[in-house]
C-alpha cells in the first residue's frame, strides 16, 4: 500500500474552492510551461490504483501538500523528468508528497521494472492505467503535474517536463505549497 498521508477525518469537507494563492502566481524557468490554477479547481475523488492492486480515491490523500505527476514509460519526456522527481520526494520541502502515476495499461510490472531499469528508487509504484484520475484533473498530454496544497486546492500545473529538484524549484514549491500564500 501506498503510505503518503493519512485518509481524511470521518466527516471531513472537500476543500472550499479559493483563488490562487500570491505565492504560487509565478514560477521560475526551472518549472517551464507552468500554469497558475484556475479558482475553484480541486483534488479530484477519482481512485488511482496502488502497486498491490488496490484502489485509493486521491482526494483521500488531502492532508499534506501534493505533487500529482501524470507520465508513462513509453512517454519520452516523461522517463527525462523522472529522475528530478525521484530526487525531489528524498528531500521534499514543506512536507511536500510526491506522487507518480503511471498510464501505463500493462500494469505494476512495467512501471517497477522501468524504475529498477532507471534506478527510480524513491517513488511509488501507482498507476492510473483507465486515466479516470486524468480526465477528473483535466489533463489532457504526458507528463503533466499538477500541484496541490494541504486543503486539496490546485495551486498550479506543469504542462511537460520540469527541474523539479533544482534550488529555485524547490524554493517556489516550499513558498507556494507551504506556510502562507
Amino acid at each position: 500500500m501506498l503510505a503518503i498521508v493519512p485518509p481524511i477525518a470521518a466527516g471531513a469537507s472537500a476543500a472550499e474552492p479559493a483563488a490562487p494563492r500570491p505565492a504560487c502566481a509565478a514560477a521560475p524557468a526551472a518549472l517551464g510551461r507552468y500554469q497558475p490554477a484556475k479558482p475553484g479547481a480541486v483534488l479530484p475523488a477519482a481512485p488511482f490504483v496502488e502497486a498491490d492492486g488496490s484502489e485509493r480515491p486521491l482526494d483521500g490523500l488531502r492532508g499534506a501538500p501534493l505533487l500529482v505527476n501524470f507520465w508513462a514509460t513509453w512517454c519520452a519526456p516523461c522517463v527525462k523528468e523522472m529522475p528530478a522527481l525521484d530526487r525531489l520526494a528524498t528531500q521534499p520541502p514543506a512536507g511536500l508528497h510526491v506522487l507518480t502515476l503511471s498510464a501505463d495499461r500493462e500494469g505494476a510490472a512495467v512501471v517497477r521494472q522501468f524504475y529498477e531499469t532507471n534506478g527510480i528508487r524513491n517513488l511509488p509504484v501507482a498507476l492510473d492505467k483507465t486515466g479516470r484520475v486524468a480526465r477528473a484533473a483535466g489533463v489532457s498530454g504526458l507528463p503533466t503535474t499538477v500541484l496541490y496544497d494541504a486543503e486539496g486546492r490546485e495551486a498550479g500545473r506543469v504542462v511537460g517536463t520540469a527541474a523539479w529538484d533544482v534550488p529555485e524549484a524547490v524554493a517556489f514549491l516550499t513558498a507556494c505549497l507551504g506556510g502562507e500564500g
